[in-house]
């Protein structure tokens, strides 16, 4: 099935399936912080619904052991999971980032969910996955505010792409709250900002974000109290800075403990809390400056952009996973196709995975319904042979669980991995 059409058919039961849920409320076990009010005051009920899409990709899985052993999980509750982490909310349907997308994770039983965090011009923490994503994330192009853009929108020519780029950092908070977002996406190949603006890519929908009708922008402390409010827990990213540090007085370091501070003035627990940073110093800071929570921090390991780095080689890897452990990271946080390799006919857990096991190190891994359909590409590179059809992004979900043995998966689509871990008890 094309990536256009699996949409379509997800689209066309999303309203039963996420929007208009009449499915259990979370069990009574499920972890939960609060209540506490969300972003308009109100306390949410969020019933769990997995909707058709898990029940497409276990009729799609060609082994017919794990094809049955899912199925005969068709009748169970949906309830929430830690396993299951809503990557940016749910961004195959809903604009990332946004109190929709967060809502609509958190009704697809995303024990976890994400916000990436990065600034405005007055120093204020907001979601957004990169510092400058404003111009395909949002429709500041489309405002007065793309006056104040780093980087004014050019149409695209014979020979060059389209281009802009808007930061947060660009626009202060209160500019920022006039926006709305969107699906994340341009098209490069637009004569006007219109057309630049509308690029949703053809594996995402604008269905529910057309026109601008959803995506609601949240501060980093909105997300909090709208997180804390579904039921779920946090995974903050810190995102780099785009612009020179210090910023207008914010510090590399300040901006590393404004993160920390926003769950401290909150009364988050620390246990609820996971931070992320690609930068292993973000990590250091707060294992040495708050240690409560900078023991569940996540490394996020991105070195496979660094030219001596290979996967594949421990002598390649600097630091090593026993550094790491010795440095107080717990959990690494790794694309999947780094913790995966083709044994014949089978999956099996990689050599980097295997080390950062033996190190005494738990991995969390990154991100699934990202690829599109069937799965292919980035996310999969290691697993050219075995990963060719939808039910197979099931096969990759076992593989990770049973024998990697990972503590949690990132996605896109919150439904598939929670349907998994309700069937397995993860």
């Amino acid at each position: 099935m094309h990536g256009l059409h699996r949409v379509a058919v997800i689209a066309s039961a999303v309203t039963v399936g996420v929007l208009g849920l009449a499915a259990a409320s979370p069990s009574a076990g499920t972890p939960r912080a609060g209540p506490s009010p969300a972003v308009d005051g109100s306390v949410p009920i969020v019933p769990v619904s997995y909707g058709p899409p898990p029940f497409f990709l276990v009729d799609d899985v060609r082994s017919a052991e794990l094809r049955t052993r899912l199925a005969k999980c068709a009748e169970q509750k949906a309830t929430p999971t830690a396993w299951s982490i809503g990557h940016r909310g749910a961004p195959l349907m809903f604009p990332e980032h946004t109190k929709e997308s967060y809502i609509a994770a958190a009704r697809m039983g995303a024990g976890i969910i994400e916000c990436d965090v990065t600034f405005t011009k007055d120093k204020q923490l907001v979601c957004r996955h990169a510092q400058c994503d404003l111009h395909t994330s949002t429709n500041i192009l489309l405002t007065p505010l793309a006056a104040k853009c780093t980087t004014p929108f050019s149409p695209a020519t014979n020979s060059t792409p389209a281009t802009a780029l808007c930061c947060a950092s660009d626009v202060t908070l209160a500019e920022f709250r006039t926006l709305t977002g969107k699906m994340d996406g341009a098209d490069e190949t637009a004569t006007n900002v219109e057309a630049y603006t509308a690029g949703t890519p053809g594996s995402r929908t604008d269905l529910y974000s057309s026109g601008g009708a959803t995506g609601t922008l949240l501060t980093h402390a909105e997300s909090i109290t709208l997180i804390r409010s579904l039921g779920a827990r946090f995974t903050p990213e810190l995102k780099p800075p785009a612009v020179d540090m210090p910023f207008r007085g914010l510090t590399k370091e300040g901006y590393a403990q404004a993160l920390i501070d926003e769950y401290k003035a909150a009364r988050v627990p620390p246990e609820e809390v996971w931070p992320q940073s690609f930068d292993l110093d973000d990590v250091r800071y707060w294992l040495s400056a708050e240690p409560r929570f900078g023991r569940q921090a996540i490394y996020l390991d991105g070195r496979y952009d660094e030219p001596t780095f290979n996967h594949t080689r421990p002598a390649s890897w600097a630091p090593s996973m026993d550094e790491l452990f010795a440095a107080g990271v717990r959990t690494l946080g790794s694309p999947l196709w780094m913790l995966l390799r083709e044994d014949g006919d089978a999956i099996r857990p990689s050599v980097y995975a295997a080390a950062a096991k033996a190190a005494g190190i738990d991995i969390i891994a990154w991100t699934l319904e990202r690829s599109g359909s069937p799965p292919a590409g980035w996310y999969f590179q290691t697993l050219p042979r075995l990963v060719e059809s939808d039910g197979d992004v099931m096969v990759v979900l076992d593989a990770l669980a049973q024998q990697v043995q990972v503590r949690g998966v990132f996605t896109d689509w919150p439904a598939t991995v929670t349907y998994y871990a309700n069937c397995m008890g993860l």
